[in-house]
């Protein structure tokens, strides 16, 4: 496992941007999956651990609380099916849907870190990477896929708990008490939905500043898969060489 750096092969004349094809469909796909999935999530969830609603008559009537819950399990499902889909891809599409991948134990990988964290502080161009630089892989490892699984889990441990014996309680019924029981299982949840409320907000601002400082097509490019660049810019982490 390895990452390699070089140049783009610049063809068209200094200060006119070209267009490269960077993130597939199953990529995007995975991407806007998750985003409803988890705010979907969140919502619901707020609700649930507080209703605010209280409709006049009988609960058979209304069952306010049974379809934000059943909403809540179908988005759990969707984010389920949004992560599988993107931890597959990441292993057969192409190299940017690797970029950004901690190395923690290569050195190049630490000087990228280093290197966009300071052109972050200093709001300078600097070197842009067509995938995901050593900072937002970071950041998505920590926020997105440690976060994102820790959610799944607990997330199904407390689903199971309607069903014991049953397929989910087989599969993930070790999370409770590994966590101190229902109640603890139900804090991380919740400390985990929290984070993603961080890394939502983390993600938007630094979205929109690449965006807009280095003019490379980032928002347009979750829709499109074309991402913008320049003369110097990495097209890296061709993750097999």
């Amino acid at each position: 496992m390895s990452t390699a750096y070089r140049s783009l092969d610049f063809k068209t004349a200094p200060g006119i941007y070209g267009r490269k094809y960077v993130w597939e469909l199953p990529v995007r796909l995975a991407h806007w999956i998750n985003a409803l999935a988890l705010t979907t999530l969140f919502l619901t969830g707020l609700y649930m651990a507080n209703p605010i609603l209280a409709p006049n008559g009988e609960a058979y009537k209304n069952f306010v609380m049974g379809r934000v819950r059943e909403t809540h399990f179908i988005a759990g499902y969707l984010l389920l099916f949004g992560f599988a889909l993107r931890v597959y891809w990441f292993y057969v599409g192409n190299n940017y849907s690797r970029s950004g991948f901690p190395f923690v134990w290569r050195a190049d990988w630490w000087a990228d870190l280093k290197t966009q964290g300071l052109q972050y502080l200093h709001l300078r161009r600097g070197h842009v990477h067509l995938g995901h630089n050593a900072l937002a892989g970071l950041t998505y490892t920590i926020f997105v896929i440690v976060f994102g699984w820790g959610q799944i889990l607990t997330g199904l441990a407390l689903y199971s708990e309607s069903n014991p014996g049953g397929f989910w309680d087989h599969l993930v019924g070790w999370v409770i008490p590994l966590l101190g029981g229902s109640f603890g299982v139900r804090m991380w949840h919740h400390t985990f939905a929290w984070g993603f409320v961080i890394f939502a907000i983390l993600h938007l601002y630094i979205v929109a500043f690449d965006s807009h400082q280095y003019r490379n097509g980032l928002i347009t490019s979750i829709i499109s898969g074309y991402k913008f660049y320049e003369e110097g810019d990495l097209d890296h982490d061709r993750w097999l060489s």
